[in-house]
């Protein structure tokens, strides 16, 4: 019996997929992919601008202005990338026949001639399955509503984020003479406490009925190593969790550490300690993290000069170096290079989007909220890691203040997933809530 042949496909791709990766168009195999004008429209408004959106604008009209040149954008292009199908930009957005999403809302609205441009592909090519591809959940809804069909942009997207790589395991019942051996000579095979292929730089809790220790194999020695609780700059670790991401913070050997976990574990202020705790390895500290404006607006509203308005999204970093610093009287030399580190820019706090074109070479860069960028976003700032350069994500991909993201299709849980078991990578999951015992309450009970 022949195989059923497979039906084509036609995805049309709104704003906000653009948005999101401005190399979307590429990622549907050897599918036909569609934009309406809308769209671009819409991406002139983004143009302009130093955030990552608007950069993804930039580029993505970059891309159309090179397709233009083999022919109208009104025709199917075939697209460069390897097995890609082809390209096209829908010009006619009102239905002949059929529905009109416009009359069906009431309302003339980009949306609505979104869903009019794929109503109208779909009456054009009856033999295709054509599909709204939008990372707006409202505007998936109305295109169910009206019986066409609609998807989210997997591409970055994590299946199971409940069983997302944790970067720690606790171990029961572990043969004394192991933990003895740990504590003797500070490290054993990884077979004395039952492991047979160890993922590098996994944390272990290892205990028994008599005993326990902290450990980490060791994917240079090849051996699980005994960990010490050891401070950073004044700042203790609290748990074995904090022991954990302060070991991979300061270990030379990883150059690229993500620490996730709820307000309060201690996430941003270890990686800032670890970091000033080392500083004379590098020749800069960068502390920066994605501005989210509330309510989405841009920070234009906000009243001053630029320092003056992105003085509030930089305030919970600086509240963290304050509070190291507070650790030393003023008089204590620790104290005083912490204020020269900042007037040398030895230490920069700054938005993310002000990183852009910079070298990162010989640098410590922590990323603070790295769930409020896409997995684009995170790919490019890694990519841009020279020589000497370590890289430490921090976030909580349960509390996304970006609009089209969630917790599977953040940045840092697809830069978790992927990267997860490399020999220069750590990850620590950080559950047990440090700021206060007011703090852990409203995480528990609110």
């Amino acid at each position: 019996m022949p195989a059923k042949k497979k039906q084509e496909k036609i995805f049309v791709l709104d704003t906000s997929v653009i948005l999101y990766n401005h190399n979307a168009i590429n990622s549907f195999d050897d599918n036909d992919v569609a934009i309406p004008i809308t769209v671009l429209e819409e991406l002139d408004n983004f143009k302009k601008g130093n955030e990552t959106k608007n950069f993804e604008a930039r580029e993505f009209i970059r891309i159309m202005d090179k397709l233009s040149t083999k022919s109208t954008l009104m025709n199917w292009i075939r697209l460069d990338f390897p097995k890609s199908g082809k390209f096209r930009v829908v010009m006619n957005e009102t239905p002949a026949n059929g529905i009109d999403a416009i009359k069906v809302f009431g309302e003339d609205k980009p949306d609505h001639r979104i869903l009019n441009a794929a109503i109208v592909l779909s009456y054009e090519n009856p033999g295709k399955r054509v599909i709204l591809v939008t990372k707006d959940v409202n505007l998936r809804i109305k295109a169910k509503s009206m019986n066409l069909p609609a998807e989210d942009f997997e591409t970055g997207k994590i299946k199971d984020v409940d069983s997302l790589y944790s970067g720690k395991s606790l171990i029961e019942n572990v043969d004394t003479a192991a933990i003895d051996k740990l504590y003797a000579e500070g490290m054993c095979d990884a077979r004395n406490i039952g492991i047979n292929k160890p993922v590098p730089n996994h944390f272990f809790i290892l205990r028994n009925e008599k005993s326990s220790v902290l450990t980490c194999y060791n994917p240079m020695l090849k051996k699980v190593e005994r960990l010490d609780k050891r401070p950073a700059y004044k700042i203790t670790p609290r748990n074995a969790e904090q022991v954990f991401a302060l070991h991979a913070i300061m270990n030379p050997d990883i150059k690229l550490v993500t620490l996730q976990g709820i307000a309060g574990t201690g996430k941003t202020l270890l990686a800032l300690a670890g970091a000033l705790e080392q500083k004379r390895n590098f020749k800069q500290i960068y502390l920066a993290r994605p501005i989210v404006p509330l309510s989405n607006k841009d920070i234009g509203y906000l009243p001053g000069d630029i320092k003056s308005k992105l003085n509030p999204y930089m305030e919970p970093l600086w509240d963290n170096l304050k509070f190291i610093q507070s650790q030393y009287s003023e008089k204590d030399k620790e104290f005083k290079r912490i204020t020269e580190a900042l007037d040398t820019e030895k230490l920069v706090i700054t938005p993310l989007a002000y990183i852009r074109g910079r070298s990162i070479s010989n640098v410590c860069f922590i990323v603070d909220e790295a769930q409020n960028l896409t997995p684009h976003e995170v790919k490019t700032i890694i990519t841009r890691a020279g020589e000497n350069t370590k890289i430490i994500f921090t976030g909580d991909i349960y509390q996304i203040d970006t609009p089209y993201l969630d917790s599977q299709s953040n940045g840092l849980s697809y830069l978790i997933d992927k990267i997860k078991h490399h020999e220069i990578y750590a990850h620590v999951r950080l559950e047990k809530g440090e700021r206060s015992e007011l703090a852990n309450l409203a995480n528990e009970l609110l």
